[in-house]
């Protein structure tokens, strides 16, 4: 089963791959088209400060910057812990964080989502797989 579901989301992620780069083609015509109407240009980066080279603090938290950052491709930690509790049922946070030797609360995070996404379930202190 588990090699069923990875089969289907690589699929997924193949498939939004192709529509991030139909996506970035049909902006790049979308900015083309406004440059033409109004002479100006869009979405650029001009002369002189990069985007990045402001004051010296982050932007707060919850902020969107929209900096261009992407999802990693490969295995993320929610598939890593998935193929620990898969291997382990009944497996707890701790043990977990050992085997991916990350930190525990980091572990509780992943795996709330993982029960809410239905992809595990908690029975008492330990994980099942769905």
């Amino acid at each position: 089963m588990a090699s069923n579901t990875d089969a289907i989301r690589r699929l997924v992620e193949d498939r939004l791959a192709e529509l991030d780069k139909e996506r970035q083609e049909l902006q790049e015509a979308l900015r083309e088209l406004t440059e033409k109407v109004t002479g100006r240009v869009t979405g650029r980066k001009s002369a002189g400060r990069s985007k990045g080279s402001g004051r010296g603090r982050s932007k707060g938290a919850g902020s969107k910057s929209g900096s261009g950052k992407r999802r990693r491709k490969g295995s993320t930690r929610a598939d890593q812990a998935l193929k620990v509790v898969a291997g382990n049922p009944g497996v707890k946070a701790s043990e977990i964080a050992e085997s991916l030797k990350i930190k525990p609360n980091y572990v509780y995070r992943v795996m709330g989502d993982l029960v809410k996404e239905g992809r595990v379930k908690k029975k008492g202190t330990g994980y099942f797989p769905a």
